[in-house]
């Protein structure tokens, strides 16, 4: 997986319920390298099929959040690394850095994700992305 580079664009979609096609493009203009966005809730996690249309510029970092923050449902490494390989396989491992939906202490109101939880999900994404990196 790449290391980041200078700066990165973070696009949250949710609350608008924007397709990723429509919302990238212009955070594609943008000077920052890193382009993170949600890429594990039900709403959005179809959309790694619009990468191809989209294309990606050359010096651009794509970190889709393969974490889902806002719930307790732990991930299993193997489904966090089938969607690192979403990505992956249409930009090249050294252009996608894994990484988490929203932040855990995202949603005022909402029930907190407790540490431990956070925790072991941000362990599955380490493992999930090793087993990425691997095949």
């Amino acid at each position: 997986m790449a290391a980041p580079g200078p700066g990165r664009s973070r696009t949250c979609r949710s609350s608008l319920n924007a397709p990723l096609i429509d919302a990238l493009p212009a955070v594609l203009k943008a000077t920052p390298v890193g382009l993170s966005f949600e890429a594990a809730n039900p709403r959005h996690e179809h959309e790694w099929e619009d990468i191809p249309g989209l294309k990606i510029p050359e010096d651009k970092v794509l970190i889709p959040g393969v974490i889902d923050v806002k719930h307790d449902v732990l991930e299993h490494p193997r489904l966090v690394g089938q969607r690192l390989r979403r990505f992956t396989d249409q930009v090249g491992r050294d252009r996608v850095i894994g990484g988490t939906d929203c932040g855990f202490g995202t949603f005022v109101g909402f029930g907190a994700i407790l540490p431990s939880v956070a925790w072991h999900k941000l362990d599955s994404l380490a493992e999930g992305a090793r087993l990425a990196s691997a095949s």
